[in-house]
C-alpha cells in the first residue's frame, strides 16, 4: 500500500463528471478516481475550510464515529473492477480495527475531515506521460456516476496512462 494525498479536483470535461486526482505521497504517480458532484462538493468544502450551520453527512459520519469511541485509522483504496473503485475506511477501537467497506470518495471526505491518512494499491498507480494524442474519454455509468469509467482494467490503466494534467479543468465550487 502506498500513502497517497488529494494532489487536484478536476472536471473530465469530455466525460461531464468529476475527478478526484490523488498522488502518492513520496513520488509521482498519481490515482484519478471519477466521482460524483455531491462527493466532489464534500471533499472541496473540507479543502476549502467551508463550515456549514447544520453538519453535512460526511461531517455526520465522523461525529458518529468519535462519539462510539474510535477514531479513522486510515482509508484505504484497495483495487477497481469493472470501472469500480473499492476502498474501505479502517477503525481502531479499543477492541480493535474495524474495516468499512465504502466508496472511495466517501472515505476520502471523511479521511480528509478526521486526518486519517489515504492508501491506495500499488498496482492502481500510474505515471501521466506527456502523449501528443487527443484523449477518448471513457463511458461513465448513468447509474452511480462515482464508480469511474466502464471499462476493463486493462482498459482503464491504458486510459489513465495517456491522462495529462491539462485534460482535466480545475473545479471551481
Amino acid at each position: 500500500m502506498i500513502e497517497m494525498r488529494v494532489a487536484r479536483l478536476g472536471v473530465d470535461s469530455a466525460a461531464s463528471t468529476y475527478v478526484l486526482v490523488l498522488r502518492e505521497l513520496h513520488g509521482p504517480r498519481v490515482l484519478p478516481i471519477w466521482i460524483g458532484q455531491p462527493e466532489a462538493e464534500a471533499i472541496v468544502m473540507e479543502l476549502q475550510s467551508v463550515v456549514r450551520e447544520r453538519p453535512m453527512t460526511h461531517d455526520l459520519v465522523k461525529q458518529i464515529v468519535l462519539g462510539l469511541g474510535a477514531t479513522v485509522r486510515r482509508v484505504v483504496i484497495s483495487r477497481v473492477e469493472r470501472g469500480t473503485y473499492y476502498a474501505e475506511l479502517q477503525l481502531q477501537r479499543d477492541d480493535g480495527l474495524i474495516s468499512v467497506d465504502a466508496r472511495p470518495s466517501d472515505s476520502i471526505a471523511i479521511a480528509l475531515r478526521t486526518g486519517a491518512a489515504i492508501f491506495a494499491a500499488d498496482d492502481l498507480l500510474v505515471t501521466l506521460e506527456d502523449e501528443e494524442q487527443p484523449l477518448v474519454p471513457p463511458s461513465i455509468p448513468d447509474g452511480d456516476r462515482s464508480t469511474g469509467p466502464d471499462m476493463s482494467p486493462d482498459e482503464l490503466k491504458a486510459y489513465l496512462q495517456r491522462l495529462r494534467p491539462e485534460d482535466l479543468g480545475k473545479f471551481m465550487p
